[in-house]
């Protein structure tokens, strides 16, 4: 990896090619969300997204103990009905913007994600998890619920009977068990963590951007209304790139049996 930016001080942010890997920094908390890491991921994104040459962002967790551990509880202990509610939205409108950025996005999960850590690794568009990985929401023990979306993202990704079980009853399962129910879509040895992540973003990266982001936007909005609204939302999206540069250089490419050059225009 290489320029990695030191100016934040809960997260390490470096570049390779066309990714970037964002690591949650907090190993003696096991990676714990409090509000600094939130406006500090805020912050990096505003730098990732301005530049065109990121097409994929990998975000892992600090240490080989945990991805994230879950929010910080010595904040959320203080919280009243207003401030938790305002705490709530902050994390949502966080975790929101990064499933809709034009970027790839990838969860390594390498360890504990527990909370607000599933909670983040939901909103991604792919989760690969260390095999002695252990997820959950385990926030009812508490006396309180997930807040920045997991009670919305989980059921859509694994059904609400899944869904349930888990939140109702906090219970933790291992990476093996989560690719079962489709909460993880690949478990592999940790010691092959980011290589099978990095994989996969270099796989992404030889893609059209433009279309891997337009592919996100139709398959986000489509799966919040029916279907035949959804087709219309694809056909728009589908005709956008056919006026695109990057798809008359994809077409191009393919004829002339090389590999494309695709610049996000």
């Amino acid at each position: 990896m290489r320029g990695v930016d030191m100016k934040y001080k809960t997260l390490i942010l470096c570049y390779q090619d066309h990714l970037a890997v964002l690591s949650v920094n907090r190993p003696d908390k096991l990676n714990a969300l409090n509000n600094q890491v939130l406006d500090e991921m805020n912050q990096a994104l505003d730098e990732i997204e301005a530049n065109p040459q990121w097409r994929v962002l990998l975000i892992s967790g600090g240490g080989d103990r945990a991805f994230v551990a879950g929010a910080d509880i010595g904040e959320l202990r203080d919280l009243n009905a207003r401030s938790g509610k305002k705490a709530a939205e902050k994390g949502q409108k966080l975790f929101r913007r990064l499933e809709k950025s034009h970027l790839f996005t990838i969860a390594a999960i390498n360890g504990y994600a527990l909370g607000g850590g599933l909670e983040l690794a939901l909103a991604c568009d792919v989760r690969v998890a260390a095999d002695h990985a252990v997820l959950g929401l385990p926030e009812v023990g508490l006396g309180i619920i997930p807040g920045y979306g997991g009670t919305q993202r989980l059921p859509r990704r694994i059904g609400r009977g899944h869904a349930m079980m888990m939140l109702a009853t906090g219970t933790k399962i291992q990476a093996a068990q989560a690719v079962q129910i489709g909460l993880v879509n690949l478990a592999v040895p940790r010691d092959q963590l980011m290589q099978v992540c990095q994989s996969i973003a270099t796989e992404v990266s030889k893609n059209g951007p433009l279309a891997v982001a337009a592919a996100k936007r139709a398959l986000d909005q489509g799966l919040s209304t029916s279907l035949d609204e959804g087709l219309a939302i694809e056909a728009r999206e589908f005709g956008k790139l056919c006026s695109s540069a990057d798809r008359t250089e994809g077409m191009t490419a393919f004829l002339e049996k090389r590999a494309p050059e695709f610049t996000g225009r």
